[in-house]
């Protein structure tokens, strides 16, 4: 269940809110439909609902705010656009990567292929899957960790009516196994058709929360307005005939001299008015129950001015304005008639709650001893929307199978503009997002709900705040498995293979042309490194690849679709450290052997001798190859973009090389001579296993000018990247 309180965007440059103080609730098992045209505010409203843009207000989903929730993903899965995947990677293996986020088992990938159609689409690049398959997809990876939630932003957005319908029927079997479902869309006609629940906006604001038959009977088909002095006689005259006629039509006394004529046409009822003398004030055609007086109808009466709220006690002339359509009738005069050629009709005794009782229509039929059953909302609805074609036609007569005659009482809801639906008003004056009309609650919390008490919490109201809580945008929770989730990815997609083998194909052709040649170090040999290039051909690959490693989560943010950016964790960072810093040790290795061996064939064994300091000279190169990977790692991840991780792992030996060579070349060398001993001397340590030697090594490795530089360089890029972490959270 989702409890949505006082939803209220960040208002910029004095325009008002795109969202304005919106509360609703989606309940388990019925499918919620968010309906309004463009920009009314659908995609903020779901937005601020899952903290993704800042602005106040709350949101509860089965009891817990978001962020009091430890793993969001199995209790939410959302759907707001297209997949945001590497095209180059397949359908299987996109998902299988965030399985691992999740941390569910492998084996779920297929399990939901099976449940959205996909098993056949499983090897299919995400770059050439349809409009519908990428749905599908979409769909798939909300249901990934089995959420107890969906909430879909417009999924049938550009699909056919087969792929809609699809759609509609996963939607269903979720609602049906008592998931809540939570969806918008632009269409009146498709929310009548799958909701169980439609809550409309327009500009922002609530405007009416309905069930589906009530939404379909007020919205969808079309009418005819009809002001009389002689209403009742009217309405009983068009009764008779339609009844003669076999013509199903449907006669709403609203109140006052004001009828609502559903299944005719203006024509048919101005004859009828003619032909027995009545008087007709207004006959006009009309959608749903928009019309001219719908703002009078629907605004809110009178009342004493209340603490924040506009003085007079009347309603202000913003909220009289009607919006999306929306006219609210006056529940205690409106009549429901419908005639059809059948059984005389029978009053529906008033609710027991109900204060008093609607007015019946006048044009009443001999009492019947029993009446049918109300049907439910949903097929009320999907009736109302079945029929509005035929109601186009009057004049046709009905098929197939006529309706009992029948008159029925249909409370119609009042909800002005900006108060809840009164299913949630008593609630709504317990937890946040409880308003008055006009007058603005405070919102202080309760000392156990900030400091993580069970339940939702009790919530007091302090005169000094007006406002909602206001709602924080956090960062990405981290992946469960990170170190699965990066060993997938970066083997998901086919381009580091691409590079490995070219970068091997290069070093060989490299390393030949530079033995040709001569006057090359037996070392730059084994690296095809040539002087003239600032870093050898591996290195730059190395650089290539960690800059990849964040570069592509930037630009396909399939860990974070929601927010379209990457979580920037520790956790994270260090498996794409482990995976990089791997990938570039096993590189350096076929390359420094591929480049031998190539050697060893064409110049024989005088070129591939083993030199004496091997040791050294390896661990220079491994660390070489691995300190390009990771500056290129960081560095993406500053900059957030590949080619900001590759131009600083080129800025290393173009820059900061020559400026430690110059500033530490004579300082260093001094340093670095007799500093085991000297250390033996100052801390009185006995070096075990001969360390005194590999801390002689790493000294040396660092004071040489590329070593330094890239040590330098990758301290600088780690800083960057926790201060720019630690600013995210803050």
């Amino acid at each position: 269940m989702i409890q949505a309180f006082g939803l209220t965007s960040i208002s910029r440059k004095a325009r008002p809110p795109a969202v304005d103080d919106v509360s609703f609730e989606a309940r388990a098992g019925r499918i919620t439909v968010l309906l309004g045209a463009a920009g009314a505010g659908k995609t903020t409203a779901l937005r601020l609902m899952l903290a993704l843009c800042p602005g106040r207000g709350i949101t509860y989903f089965r009891g817990r705010p978001l962020y009091r929730i430890a793993h969001p993903a199995r209790e939410v899965g959302v759907l707001l656009g297209d997949v945001p995947g590497h095209p180059a990677r397949s359908v299987r293996g996109h998902l299988r990567m965030l399985c691992a986020a999740s941390g569910v088992p492998g084996r779920r990938a297929d399990e939901v292929l099976e449940a959205v159609g996909l098993v056949s689409f499983r090897e299919e690049r995400l770059g050439t899957l349809s409009r519908g398959m990428d749905r599908r997809l979409g769909l798939a990876c909300a249901l990934l960790p089995d959420p107890h939630t969906l909430v879909l932003d417009d999924p049938t957005r550009g699909l056919s009516p087969g792929e809609a319908q699809w759609l509609h029927g996963m939607l269903r079997a979720h609602a049906d196994q008592g998931g809540t479902v939570l969806t918008t869309t632009g269409d009146p006609r498709e929310a009548a058709r799958i909701a169980d629940r439609v809550v409309t906006l327009d500009a922002g604001r609530l405007v009416a929360d309905q069930t589906a038959g009530e939404f379909a009977r007020t919205r969808l088909r079309p009418r005819v307005a009809v002001r009389s002095p002689y209403a009742g006689r009217l309405a009983a005259a068009l009764t008779k005939e339609a009844r003669t006629g076999r013509r199903s039509v449907e006669v709403v006394r609203e109140g006052g001299n004001r009828l609502s004529v559903y299944g005719t046409t203006t024509s048919v009822i101005g004859e009828t008015a003619f032909r027995h003398g009545i008087l007709v004030h207004q006959l006009a055609d009309e959608i749903g129950d928009m019309g001219p007086d719908s703002a009078a109808d629907g605004a809110l009466p009178e009342r004493a001015p209340t603490a924040g709220g506009p003085a007079g006690g009347r309603t202000p002339p913003e909220r009289e304005k009607t919006v999306f359509g929306f006219s609210v009738p006056d529940p205690l005069t409106m009549t429901r008639t419908e005639s059809t050629p059948s059984a005389p009709a029978a009053q529906r005794p008033p609710r027991p709650n109900s204060s008093a009782a609607p007015a019946l229509s006048t044009a009443s039929a001999p009492a019947s001893s029993a009446e049918p059953a109300e049907a439910p909302p949903r097929a009320e609805a999907r009736a109302a929307v079945d029929a509005e074609t035929a109601a186009r036609h009057p004049g046709r007569p009905e098929t197939g199978r006529t309706r009992l005659t029948h008159t029925r009482l249909v409370p119609t809801r009042v909800v002005p503009s900006r108060i809840a639906t009164t299913r949630i008003s008593a609630l709504r004056t317990l937890l946040p997002g409880a308003r008055r009309p006009f007058a603005r609650q405070s919102w202080t919390m309760d000392p156990e709900t900030r400091t993580g008490g069970n339940g939702v919490g009790a919530h007091s109201f302090d005169t000094d705040s007006s406002l909602p809580p206001p709602i924080s945008v956090r960062p990405a929770p981290t992946p469960l498995r990170p170190l699965r989730y990066e060993i997938r990815r970066a083997a998901g997609v086919g381009t580091g293979f691409l590079i490995c083998g070219a970068v091997l194909v290069l070093s060989v052709l490299t390393a030949v042309a530079l033995a040709g040649i001569g006057h090359t170090p037996q070392a730059r040999l084994f690296a095809a490194w040539p002087r003239e290039l600032p870093l050898p051909p591996v290195a730059l690959a190395a650089g290539l690849l960690g800059a990849l490693a964040f570069g592509d989560e930037f630009r396909h943010p399939a860990l974070a679709a929601d927010r379209g950016t990457v979580p920037r964790r520790l956790g994270l960072l260090t498996a794409k450290l482990l995976v990089t810093g791997a990938t570039a040790t096993l590189l350096a290795v076929l390359v420094a052997g591929c480049d031998a061996e190539a050697l060893y064939l064409v110049y024989g064994r005088e070129l591939t001798q083993v030199p004496d300091d091997w040791l050294s000279l390896s661990a220079s190169w491994i660390a070489l190859v691995i300190g390009c990977a990771w500056a290129g790692v960081l560095a993406a991840g500053v900059f957030r973009s590949t080619s900001g991780g590759l131009a600083a792992v080129l800025a290393v030996p173009v820059a900061v090389v020559p400026l430690m060579h110059t500033a530490f070349r004579g300082p260093a060398e001094r340093t670095v001579a007799d500093l085991p001993s000297r250390m033996r001397e100052v801390f009185l340590l006995q070096w075990p296993f001969g360390g005194d030697r590999y801390l002689l090594a790493v000294a040396r490795l660092l004071v040489q000018p590329v070593g330094g530089a890239m040590a330098l360089s990758l301290a600088a890029l780690l800083c960057a990247y926790l201060f720019t972490t630690l600013r995210a959270r803050a």
